[in-house]
C-alpha cells in the first residue's frame, strides 16, 4: 500500500544567509587598481519612483569619468565593506549565516574588462574575504559573477554586451575566478536578474544609441543572447575546472495574476508570466521557447547567432535556478492602473499592502511562484533575494525597532516552508540585504534593508558604525531553529 509522505520543514542542510552586491557595499572605487563599472557612472536620483540606471548616454558617462568624487555617485562609496569586511562578516556569523551571497566585481580583477591578466590586488581582496573570513566562520560563499558591474571600459570600447566580443572578455574573467577559487567556492550565479537586460544599460552595459523603440529592443535582445552564450560557456568552464561546484541562473521573478476571471485577462497574465520566465527557459532548458518565435517575429527582432550557439545552449544548462522575489503584479487585457517595483510594472492589487516605496507585499505569491517554477523546471530552486526596504530610525540609544521587517520576513519564510511541504526542492534563502547598503535603483541610503544599521546618510555623512537592529536577533533565532521559530 502506498503511504504518502512529505517534508514537514526545511532540509537540515538548508542554506540560510544574506545577499549583497559589490557595487552597493564595497566602496573603495579608486583603490588597488579597480576600474569603474556601469553602476558607478549613474547619478543618484532625487525621485524615489524614478530609476536612474538607464538615463545613460556616452556624454553622461564621460561626465562621470571626469568627476573624481562620489558626491553624485554614491555606489562608489557603498558602505565601505572593502575596509569593514571583517567586522561585517563577523556580524553575519553571529546571526548564524550558513551562506553569504556576494559578487566579485569584474572591474576589480580586470579594470578595463579586456586585459589578458588579472589585477593581483583584486584577487587578494577576495582571497581575504573568501579564505580568511568566510572560512573562519564556516560560511559558504555564493558568488555572483556579474551583478550590474560591467567594466565601463567595455561600454566605451564595444558597447558592452551589444558586441559578441564581450563574450570572450567575460569568459576570460570567469576562467580566472574558477581556477583561482577552485575548491573554495561551492556555488556561483552567472548574471544577476538577467531578464532586466530588457530594461537596458544597467544589465547589458550597452548604451541605446538608436532613437526608435524597435532598434532599442533589437539591441537589448541581441545583448541578452550574448549573455546567454557567455553563461553557457561559463557553465562549461566550471564543470571542467571544478566539477564539485554548482552554477545557477538568476531571475528577477515577477509573478503575474489576472485582474479578473475573464479569460482574456487570464491569457494576458499567462503571456506576461511566459515573458518573465523566457530567460530561465533558455538557461535551464537550454533552448529558446517556441512562444518567443512569435514575439520576435511580431516585433521584427532578428537575432544574430553563430552556427554553434544553439548547441552550446543545449549542452550547458545551469545546475540550479535562483531568483529574487519582492512583489507580484496584476494584468488584464486592457491596461489597468500601473504600479512600480523592482523593475516591474503592473496593475494595483487591492488585496495587498505596499512598502514605503510602493512595492506591493505578497508573501503568498512566493509560494505560488516556487510551485510554478518547480513544476516548470524540476531543478533545485534558491531564493537569493527577498527583503523590505524601509525608512528605519536609529534611536538615541542606538536601537532600531524594525518590527515591520520582522513581520515581512516571517510571512515570506512561512510561505517558503509551505512550498517545501508542497514538494518544492529549495536549496536556501539569502535575504537582501543583511546590512544597509546603497539602493540599486535610486542610489540613496535611506532605503534600508539590513539587519545591521549603518550610520551613513544619503549624502555619505556618518560614522559608518554598525548597529544591530531588532531583526538581527530575530533572524539569528530563525537560523538556529532552521526556520521553525518565527515568533
Amino acid at each position: 500500500m502506498y503511504k504518502p509522505t512529505y517534508p514537514k520543514t526545511f532540509p537540515k542542510d538548508f542554506l540560510w544567509g544574506g545577499a549583497t552586491a559589490a557595487n552597493q557595499v564595497e566602496g573603495a572605487w579608486n583603490e588597488a587598481g579597480k576600474g569603474l563599472t556601469t553602476a558607478e557612472v549613474v547619478k543618484k536620483t532625487t525621485d524615489r519612483k524614478h530609476m536612474s540606471m538607464d538615463d545613460v548616454t556616452i556624454s553622461s558617462i564621460q561626465t562621470a569619468l571626469d568627476d573624481q568624487t562620489d558626491t553624485m555617485y554614491p555606489k562608489r562609496r557603498g558602505v565601505d565593506f572593502y575596509h569593514h569586511y571583517k567586522e561585517d562578516i563577523k556580524l553575519f556569523a553571529e546571526m548564524g549565516f550558513k551562506v553569504y551571497r556576494f559578487s566579485i566585481a569584474w572591474s576589480r580583477l580586470f579594470p578595463k574588462g579586456d586585459e589578458l591578466e588579472p589585477n593581483s590586488d583584486g584577487l587578494a581582496f577576495y582571497d581575504r574575504v573568501v579564505i580568511d573570513e568566510l572560512r573562519r566562520y564556516h560560511i559558504q560563499p555564493l558568488v555572483t559573477l556579474s551583478h550590474y558591474e560591467m567594466p565601463i571600459g567595455l561600454t566605451l570600447k564595444q558597447n558592452g554586451w551589444a558586441s559578441r566580443a564581450t563574450i570572450a572578455d567575460f569568459n576570460r574573467f570567469t576562467e580566472v575566478v574558477f581556477r583561482h577559487f577552485k575548491g573554495r567556492v561551492p556555488y556561483y550565479l552567472t548574471f544577476n536578474e538577467i531578464n532586466t537586460g530588457t530594461w537596458g544599460f544597467h544589465a547589458t552595459g550597452a548604451v541605446d544609441t538608436e532613437n526608435s523603440a524597435h532598434d532599442q529592443m533589437q539591441l537589448r535582445y541581441q545583448a541578452l543572447h550574448h549573455q546567454f552564450i557567455a553563461s553557457a560557456l561559463a557553465t562549461k568552464q566550471l564543470h571542467a575546472i571544478d566539477p564539485d561546484a554548482k552554477i545557477g541562473s538568476m531571475l528577477a521573478r515577477m509573478q503575474t495574476y489576472p485582474a479578473t476571471p475573464n479569460p482574456a485577462d487570464v491569457q494576458a497574465a499567462q503571456v506576461e508570466d511566459d515573458k518573465n520566465l523566457f530567460f530561465t527557459d533558455v538557461q535551464a532548458r537550454g533552448e529558446y521557447p517556441e512562444f518567443m518565435n512569435r514575439f520576435f517575429a511580431e516585433n521584427d527582432i532578428q537575432l544574430q547567432m553563430a552556427p554553434d550557439d544553439q548547441k552550446i545552449l543545449a549542452k550547458y544548462p545551469v545546475d540550479f535556478i535562483s531568483f529574487s522575489y519582492y512583489m507580484t503584479t496584476v494584468t488584464q487585457a486592457d491596461a489597468p492602473e500601473q504600479v512600480n517595483g523592482n523593475m516591474a510594472t503592473g496593475g494595483r492589487n487591492p488585496y495587498l499592502e505596499e512598502s514605503d516605496w510602493g512595492w506591493q507585499i505578497d508573501p503568498v505569491g512566493l509560494r505560488v511562484t516556487l510551485n510554478e517554477m518547480w513544476d516548470r523546471y524540476r531543478k533545485p530552486l534558491f531564493v537569493v533575494e527577498n527583503g523590505l526596504g524601509a525608512l528605519d530610525q536609529l534611536t538615541t540609544d542606538q536601537q532600531v525597532h524594525d518590527t515591520y521587517r520582522i513581520d515581512y520576513l516571517r510571512k515570506h519564510i512561512a510561505q517558503m516552508k509551505a512550498a517545501v511541504q508542497d514538494g518544492v526542492q529549495l536549496m536556501g534563502y539569502t535575504m537582501w540585504g543583511p546590512i544597509d547598503l546603497i539602493s540599486f535603483s535610486t542610489s540613496e541610503m535611506s532605503k534600508r534593508y539590513g539587519f545591521i544599521y549603518v550610520d551613513q546618510d544619503d549624502a555619505g555623512k556618518g560614522s559608518l558604525k554598525r548597529y544591530k537592529k531588532d531583526s538581527f536577533y530575530w533572524y539569528q533565532k530563525v537560523i538556529k531553529s532552521n526556520g521553525e521559530d518565527l515568533a
